[in-house]
């Protein structure tokens, strides 16, 4: 009882409720401007808020952070630009579905299963974190590359067309993102003596230059034609029975969604990722193809993203383990406030639990409040005309590089990030494959050599891929996608059959 009563508190508390309101609607609007990252929006609230008590400060920093992670889809789907890291596959069939004049539709349902994904990620915080919790601390160095191998062959499925230009692209933004130093030996690779270089490449000033500035120089071409607006249904709600209907796959990729979330590094991106595959592998009969405005394409990634949040809160609470950038901060704020982070919060401090719980559910309802009311106002980007968004757009796309790092070098990256990005479309190259070996290739090759090291040689290395149940299910997944991509499986059944 006393429970929940704590997850009650926020939601009876005037002040606790707007805090979170407040906080939910700022990270919609700042997740929604490409560059301006949650993870800097709530550093900054942390700083505002140092001096209030915890449970407000958290309350407000619950707030941006389930709104954040969810505005990001808002320029994904009406600007191909994807707000945040994890709203990139949000892209690959929301952007499409603007095209066909159905962005009401989409901008819609990612709401309404954004709700549903964040409530389902909630949920198993409150009741099974300490379950989740002890399967996530199992994971060791060889989950980790099995888990970024996993991500890396999505490659066949974010590649439209020609395979073999995915995995050029995939291969090239893996050695970008070796680019810096070493985490490991401490050298540096890539750098050619420049120090500008030694901290790497931030794969959020990739996305804005693939995604954003290359995405405004292509339509420079057919800056005169007419807007897709011209098209735009009126339809915003989506029928009832859409959400019966893809609530068997939102359940699905929202366990997924938490159980990467609770890996520490893996994140919303690689979750909602592999939600996208899931999608992809899983529906038999789409409401179109994926990659053409499938709208199982965006409600896999965004249900998934935001159930991710309720799975990086979990070590968080239970163990005292970031589960992403994000959550690291929020161990921050507990330290602040004289707060030991780790398997002795729950007992010693079982208040702030109940209350991250309760403010949680409570910013996920303002998330569909919000969400659904600023709809039409969303709407309104894709009516400005060309002439005016497209600097817009690359104006917003230079100053969110910049704010990422406060460096002009990364706004030099983006700017060779959007020309390459250019000749990528135009030779019909896929860009999305180039940012997932951006995200992964540092989780790739840390988690490969740490694995290594820890071994005391080949031998014992390959045998640790079988010597624990989680590394053995992650290899049978592993090879069964090598398979299923390759079409092995579907060569092997028709042999069987004739």
């Amino acid at each position: 009882m006393d429970f929940l009563q704590q997850i009650l508190l926020p939601i009876t508390d005037i002040n606790l409720i707007l805090l979170v309101a407040a906080g939910t609607l700022t990270g919609i609007l700042i997740g929604a401007i490409p560059g301006l990252s949650v993870t800097m929006t709530v550093a900054l609230i942390l700083s505002l808020t140092y001096s209030w008590d915890l449970l407000p400060a958290l309350a407000v920093m619950i707030g941006v952070y389930f709104g954040g992670v969810f505005g990001g889809s808002r320029p994904a789907i009406l600007l191909n630009i994807p707000g945040s890291p994890s709203s990139v596959a949000t892209s690959f069939d929301g952007y499409p579905l603007a095209n066909r004049g159905e962005a009401k539709m989409a901008l819609t349902l990612t709401t309404l299963f954004s709700f549903v994904g964040g409530i389902i990620g909630v949920t198993i915080l409150a009741f099974a974190a300490p379950l989740v919790s002890s399967i996530a601390i199992q994971f060791g160095q060889r989950d980790y590359f099995l888990l970024a191998m996993l991500g890396l062959l999505l490659v066949g499925g974010l590649s439209k067309g020609s395979l073999a230009k995915g995995i050029f692209a995939a291969g090239a933004g893996v050695i970008l993102g070796l680019v810096g130093m070493d985490t490991i030996g401490g050298g540096t690779r890539f750098t050619f003596g420049s120090l500008q270089l030694m901290n790497g490449i931030d794969f959020v000033v990739a996305i804005l230059g693939l995604f954003g500035l290359a995405e405004v120089l292509y339509q420079l071409r057919t800056v005169n034609k007419k807007s897709i607006t011209a098209v735009l249904k009126k339809m915003a709600f989506p029928p009832i029975r859409f959400i019966f209907k893809f609530l068997p796959l939102s359940i699905r990729v929202s366990i997924l969604g938490v159980l990467v979330g609770a890996l520490p590094g893996a994140g919303g991106e690689i979750a909602s990722l592999l939600s996208y595959d899931h999608a992809k592998q899983s529906v038999k009969k789409p409401s179109r193809p994926f990659g053409q405005g499938a709208y199982e394409g965006v409600i896999a990634p965004e249900t998934a993203n935001n159930a991710a949040i309720g799975g990086a809160l979990i070590p968080l609470l239970t163990l005292g383990i970031p589960g992403d950038a994000v959550t690291a901060i929020f161990i921050g704020a507990l330290f602040i406030h004289g707060l030991q982070p780790g398997p002795l919060l729950m007992e010693q401090s079982a208040d702030v639990f109940g209350v991250m719980v309760g403010a949680s559910i409570l910013a996920n309802i303002f998330l569909l409040v919000f969400g659904l009311l600023i709809v039409n106002i969303f709407i309104k980007v894709i009516k400005i005309p060309k002439q005016v968004l497209y600097p817009i757009i690359i104006v917003i796309t230079i100053i969110g590089a910049y704010a990422i790092n406060n460096s002009l070098t990364d706004v030099y990256w983006m700017l060779g990030f959007g020309i390459v990005g250019l000749f990528m479309k135009i030779h019909q190259f896929p860009v999305a494959p180039m940012v997932l070996g951006i995200i992964l290739g540092p989780l790739l090759e840390t988690s490969f050599r740490r694995a290594y090291i820890s071994s005391q040689g080949t031998s014992d290395f390959l045998l640790g891929f079988v010597n624990s149940p989680i590394t053995i299910i992650l290899l049978i997944f592993f090879i069964f996608t090598i398979l299923s991509q390759t079409n092995l499986l579907q060569r092997f059944k028709r042999k069987k059959s004739s």
